[in-house]
């Protein structure tokens, strides 16, 4: 967590707006750590869901953006659910689970915690992969209290997986990968970030969620990969790309990346190169974690060996690497910075600290033909 931090970055989207459903987000003992990453997420960017409030008791009182060293925001951290309707006015309409650990289950004290927020009229957004609609006791409650649960890492139906069909190659747009050395690196954000950024220089661009945290902050195109049976994977982000460019024909489709290539554990990296076919990966690394976040004994890679290895997977280049700041100073960031373009021959930023422009030169440095979309649309 960055408390204290004077960096600031313009990414938070969590405005007041009466038009969407109010959320508080269930963070406690894990707000702006690894596991509460989807917390963190929401904090930072949410289209669909005003979140009005988290909860994690450590950090009552607290602003939200501050602790995670973006700025004031306005999202008040609250020790409990009380406090989070009491500081409201009013009962939120949801609670968003925000912890994303890797058991992927709920305690039974998280579960006192939901179903109590169910007894007040609020639904119930899961991203786990213990589905709460098969759960006799939650099913239950939503029956009685007339609220809903939505399970977002809930597959299709089998009969409705797809799988990959070459239909990728009529995707006629530059398409992007935001990989990383690790999960929990800072990939959405990163994507998330590239993806106004491009639209804001005016090159549309299109983002594929492939994660529970994308689509819970209103992902229009993608999947939870990590709960799709493997042979279905690749064909589920083939696509869900096929799918955007159809849509909206934008100039970029940026694919959000899962683990790491080079992760013994999370190999969803496999399917986006195999499924999107990017004509170039943009890298998250985190030089100062030495160790893989769910895996304390295996060493992270380092991000040379990372672009060597996903350039002989796939038929891609790396064309940037974005630093994740974690327990690095301001100038310790710039002098990665400096060293990583040095050492690796490509453009390097932080998608936090530095100015979203920095992204957008470096991919109109790679695809230097989308100048030529970004000058006809821009006045």
């Amino acid at each position: 967590m960055a408390e204290g931090s004077k960096r600031t970055h313009q990414s938070n989207g969590a405005r007041r707006d009466s038009a969407r459903p109010t959320a508080v987000v269930y963070c406690e003992g894990n707000f702006g750590d690894l596991d509460g990453k989807t917390a963190n997420g929401l904090v930072r960017h949410s289209e669909r869901f005003e979140i009005v409030s988290v909860i994690d008791s450590r950090f009552a009182g607290r602003d939200a953006g501050e602790l995670l060293g973006d700025g004031h925001n306005g999202i008040a951290v609250v020790a409990d659910l009380a406090d989070a309707v009491a500081r409201n006015g009013a009962t939120p309409d949801v609670m968003v689970f925000g912890i994303a650990p890797a058991s992927g289950m709920l305690s039974d004290e998280e579960r006192t915690v939901l179903l109590g927020a169910m007894e007040q009229g609020m639904g119930i957004v899961n991203g786990l992969h213990d589905f709460l609609n098969d759960d006799i006791e939650f099913a239950a409650a939503s029956a009685a209290y007339g609220v809903s649960i939505e399970d977002v890492r809930r597959p299709p139906a089998k009969r409705d997986l797809r799988m990959f069909r070459n239909l990728i190659d009529d995707v006629a747009c530059v398409r992007l990968a935001v990989l990383g050395t690790d999960g929990a690196i800072g990939k959405r954000t990163t994507a998330t970030i590239l993806t106004k950024a491009l639209n804001d220089n005016g090159i549309p661009t299109v983002l594929i969620s492939t994660g529970q945290t994308g689509l819970i902050q209103g992902g229009r195109y993608g999947v939870a990969l990590d709960a799709i049976p493997s042979q279905f994977c690749s064909g589920e982000v083939e696509a869900a790309v096929v799918e955007a460019y159809a849509a909206e024909h934008p100039a970029v489709i940026v694919v959000e990346g899962q683990g790491a290539l080079s992760h013994p554990a999370y190999l969803s990296s496999t399917f986006i190169l195999r499924g999107s076919r990017p004509d170039g990966v943009i890298l998250q690394h985190a030089p100062r974690r030495a160790f893989l976040s769910d895996f304390p004994t295996v060493p992270m890679p380092d991000a040379a060996s990372e672009i060597r290895l996903i350039e002989s997977f796939a038929d891609t280049k790396v064309v940037g690497l974005t630093i994740n700041h974690e327990n690095m100073t301001d100038d310790e960031v710039a002098a990665a910075i400096d060293s990583y373009g040095a050492q690796l021959g490509i453009p390097v930023t932080d998608a936090l600290i530095q100015h979203p422009e920095h992204l957008v030169k470096m991919v109109l440095a790679a695809f230097p033909d989308l100048r030529r979309t970004r000058l006809s649309l821009v006045p």
